[in-house]
């Protein structure tokens, strides 16, 4: 790896559903000690909310000086910022039972085509080949976090424009549907459509509070989400949690199948929701191995004897 194409992030291990451990360590990077007594107060707002609040960590690091832009970018900007000295965070899919992650890049080894995620070891680097992680990063519609000092985005020729306002708001409203502000969420989500059309994040996130509040609409906005982005996995899991609600099993088998197809990995209780609509179209021999694809990949999940149960009944 040549030593341009890679930079030197501090190693940082406590973190905090509000402080996550790429927006601490980049901070570090800045030389910015975030306050974890300021985030944890903070996280009170939040009880029972799994993972990490990225916009959190965000709005705290801005309130410390930083700056910040959301974009949809590339691998080709990757190496520029990269190249400038800037580790861009990504958005990621997550795995288990986590839906997305953050992910910090700290580099990228033109020869081999892989790109260098942070680790928080000693002398540990995550390489992924690019085309994967091109791939993976589609899902999430390529979103790019920058958080840097103001003058170094200035130098960065970063444009602030309708596009990355419309993605800051739907960070935005992510928070406050997780503070239990559907209603606001939804203003927020309106507006993010109204500065880009284009955004298929928008699209989803406003579908999956469409999907909550069980309006038909939602079908719509996850369909326009897929239209702007074909590999939107969580729109066609949002689609067959609809359909699925709705009692209309074959579609929601339709829409679980598609999102496995983008990547079986992502999100395993997909596999349990596939298995009912299954079940429930008399597929037994689908919904078993579902149910025990579920199982392996979650061998902890909370309804294990549930599920055992159900595999051993079917015939």
């Amino acid at each position: 790896m040549e030593s341009g194409h890679s930079l030197d992030v501090p190693i940082v291990q406590e973190e905090n559903i509000c402080l996550p451990l790429v927006i601490s360590a980049v901070s570090k990077y800045w030389g910015v000690d975030l306050p974890l007594a300021e985030a944890k107060e903070i996280a009170k707002r939040y009880p029972g909310v799994k993972g990490t609040i990225l916009i959190e960590g965000v709005e705290l690091a801005e309130r410390h000086g930083l700056g910040s832009i959301i974009l949809n970018s590339s691998i080709k900007e990757i190496r520029r910022f990269i190249d400038m000295g800037i580790p861009p965070i990504v958005i990621l899919p997550g795995l288990k039972d986590v839906v997305q992650h953050a992910s910090l890049v700290i580099g990228y080894d033109e020869t081999e085509k892989t790109v260098f995620h942070y680790i928080p070891e000693p002398d540990k680097i995550g390489a992924i080949p690019e085309k994967t992680f091109d791939k993976q990063w589609q899902e999430d519609d390529r979103l790019m976090l920058l958080l840097v000092p103001p003058d170094i985005m200035s130098d960065a020729k970063i444009v602030n424009d309708s596009k990355t306002k419309s993605n800051r708001l739907c960070f935005d409203a992510e928070k406050l549907r997780l503070q239990g502000k559907a209603d606001e969420a939804v203003l927020l989500l309106k507006k993010a459509l109204e500065a880009n059309q284009a955004n298929s994040t928008a699209s989803c996130l406003y579908a999956g509070i469409l999907n909550d509040m069980n309006v038909q609409e939602a079908v719509q906005y996850y369909k326009k989400s897929i239209d702007l982005n074909q590999r939107c996995y969580l729109a066609y899991r949002g689609l067959g949690n609809y359909y699925l609600k709705a009692k209309d099993y074959e579609n929601a088998e339709k829409c679980y199948t598609l999102a496995i197809d983008i990547n079986p990995h992502r999100f395993v209780p997909i596999y349990k929701n596939r298995g009912v609509a299954r079940l429930e179209q008399n597929k037994t021999t689908g919904a078993k191995e579902d149910l025990k694809k579920y199982l392996e990949q979650m061998p902890d999940a909370k309804d294990k004897t549930a599920i055992s149960q159900a595999i051993a009944e079917l015939h």
